[in-house]
């Protein structure tokens, strides 16, 4: 016989400013396995010295050209913290300065409200952008906290 399922849920009620983030990396062409190799690099790194406020990541691939990453933050302060500093931000420059025949793309859900995505040199976006109109990141949504803002706002009003 088999057994019952085991099914299990979380308290979620010590991390209540909770930030989930789904990002993806994208190559487009061989110009971008190194790229892709940095990243990997980058990732090893951050998972042996984790920074502070990030509670768990995991790895996974899209495709053979697509590899994923899964972030829980203790909060938008620590990733917000995580993002300006270095190594990241060097990262981030590098990529926005020659993006190599690739694509990135992140998704931010944050358990206080607000939901935002950022999608950059990809063929055809997916997940929120395959349904959802597109806006510009720019003025008011240039920034992260800036499009969570307005989509907090605009889910309470």
């Amino acid at each position: 016989m088999q057994a019952k399922p085991k099914r299990q849920s979380v308290d979620l009620s010590a991390f209540p400013d909770l930030v989930m983030v789904l990002l993806g990396f994208q190559v487009q062409g061989w110009r971008g396995v190194p790229a892709l190799l940095r990243i990997g690099r980058g990732l090893r790194a951050l998972r042996d010295h984790a920074p502070d406020g990030l509670l768990w990541d995991q790895q996974f691939i899209y495709g053979w050209n697509h590899v994923g990453i899964r972030q829980y933050w203790r909060d938008p302060d620590s990733l917000e913290r995580f993002t300006r500093a270095e190594p990241h931000s060097l990262w981030w420059r590098a990529f926005l300065r020659d993006a190599q025949t690739c694509g990135f793309w992140h998704e931010a859900f944050h358990a206080r409200g607000g939901v935002e995505a950022i999608y950059i040199n990809l063929p055809r976006p997916g997940g929120l952008a395959a349904f959802a109109p597109e806006r510009a990141p720019i003025g008011p949504f240039m920034t992260s906290r800036d499009r969570v803002r307005a989509d907090a706002e605009a889910r309470r009003g």
